[in-house]
């Protein structure tokens, strides 16, 4: 297997990414290799001023980059050979398996259309995040950015995609799937929850369980997969993010709490296109860069991508 990584995307470039691939290249099995995608000699540079031996690391060079405040359309068109593409290049064409990057979201977005492309019968992909519970497992809730507007039935290919996601990753057998809305009843919600809950309702697709009202998120641990449009998924994925820094910053020292770092987790892929494509945090220090190989790793293995495809021709 092989993994390729941005070098030159994130806020801490190439520092956090070479740091956090010698980290994930201590925890891997040798026969993953993980690929350097990047300026091979501010690369070298960086890694022979800090005495770094990186000789593992196969080096594929391109001197253009997109930085992080670079406009993402304007930046695939003038720099197409920028490591955030040039790696998605690669996936395409089979050079990688997988590839990671923590730069510039909406350049990895944009790759992972005009680039990668969706699954055929995929209507809009998805990105998710983690929902720490405290009395159990964590969740699942998708999409937290990629489509604020999402009509039923993609809400409802969100369902699927999630559901699928938990078996292969998260190792549930029958992952029970719920609703974001204001309220339990059927009826609650706007046009489109009512829609969707009406979809879902008669699904033999995966285990719905109904809507779930947002008081219950992060307290039990009564659903695995919670799907939402984009625009309510980033909220509330950002309102956690904020939770965080608040206890860090009031000094709560509870493990619980630290489930909602980040860094614990990585990065989170792009559910829907044909190659297994993870994007970071753009504030990833060494230890999220690490994580976010090695779930990348993970979802290259699991054949998540190939059991989308066959779930959707069913």
């Amino acid at each position: 297997m092989r993994v390729g990584i941005d070098i030159m995307g994130g806020d801490f470039a190439p520092e956090a990414p070479v740091l956090g691939s010698i980290l994930a290249r201590k925890e891997l099995p040798a026969e993953i290799e993980i690929v350097f995608v990047g300026n091979k000699s501010i690369i070298e540079k960086y890694a022979e001023d800090n005495q770094l031996d990186i000789s593992r690391f196969p080096i594929v060079h391109t001197a253009d980059q997109v930085r992080m405040a670079d406009h993402p359309l304007k930046s695939f068109s003038k720099i197409p050979n920028a490591g955030i593409f040039l790696g998605q290049k690669m996936l395409k064409s089979g050079d990688l398996d997988g590839f990671c990057s923590a730069g510039n979201t909406g350049a990895m977005l944009i790759g992972a259309m005009q680039i990668i492309s969706s699954i055929p019968g995929v209507i809009r992909p998805a990105i998710s995040a983690v929902i720490p519970n405290m009395d159990g497992p964590n969740s699942l809730i998708l999409d937290v950015g990629l489509n604020p507007d999402a009509r039923p039935d993609v809400l409802y290919q969100y369902a699927v995609i999630g559901s699928l996601y938990s078996k292969l990753i998260n190792n549930i057998e029958n992952p029970r799937v719920s609703l974001l809305n204001i309220g339990k009843e059927e009826e609650k919600g706007n046009l489109v929850a009512k829609s969707t809950n009406h979809l879902m309702r008669d699904s033999v697709d995966f285990q719905f369980i109904g809507n779930l009202e947002a008081n219950e998120l992060f307290l039990k641990s009564e659903t695995d997969v919670v799907v939402c449009d984009g625009f309510v998924g980033n909220i509330v994925l950002k309102e956690a993010e904020a939770f965080y820094r608040l206890v860090k910053k009031k000094e709560v020292c509870n493990g619980y709490f630290e489930m909602f770092n980040f860094e614990n987790f990585g990065g989170t892929p792009v559910l829907g296109i044909q190659s297994p494509l993870v994007i970071g945090h753009g504030i990833s220090n060494d230890k999220a860069i690490k994580n976010m190989i090695i779930e990348t790793s993970n979802v290259v293995k699991s054949g998540l991508i190939n059991n989308i495809k066959e779930a959707l021709n069913k």
